[in-house]
């Protein structure tokens, strides 16, 4: 029974859910955020060194470059759906190692900043896992087409 109901909700949601607009958009929400990170830092060149400097990344003008290319770039790949696994792949990557660097909830002390800070990180890895769903779905469609 379970089965057949199912099979029912899942043909009246395929139309709209398993859309191409509809999985572009998703993508979309996915790199929204390193979109907008990658125009702020390249349009506001200073800022962005002043957060490598703030992360102790050196030297900070090469790591902006490079942030920005990531960010850009994959978000890109992503999008146009070429090489979008690696695209994927770059994003999740980048995204656990910068969590790890800027979200390190476990050195506040207890209290509200440290709650905030320790929701962020455990929303990063769920990104991060979003990106390598991305890169798995990517890399499945590739073998069966």
């Amino acid at each position: 029974m379970h089965s057949a109901i199912e099979g029912r909700l899942a043909a009246l949601a395929r139309p709209v859910f398993g859309s191409r607009a509809l999985q572009w958009l998703a993508y979309l929400g996915l790199c929204a955020a390193y979109l907008q990170g990658g125009l702020v830092k390249l349009t506001d060149f200073p800022g962005a060194i002043g957060e490598m400097n703030h992360f102790g990344l050196a030297p900070a003008p090469v790591f902006a470059v490079l942030v920005i290319v990531l960010e850009l770039g994959a978000s890109a790949l992503i999008l146009v759906g070429r090489l979008r696994w690696l695209g994927a792949l770059a994003l999740g990557g980048f995204t656990l190692l910068a969590t790890f660097i800027a979200l390190r909830f476990w050195m506040l002390p207890a209290g509200q900043e440290r709650f905030m800070v320790a929701n962020s990180f455990f929303e990063h890895l769920g990104l991060a896992g979003g990106f390598l769903l991305v890169a798995w779905l990517d890399l499945q469609a590739k073998e069966t087409a």
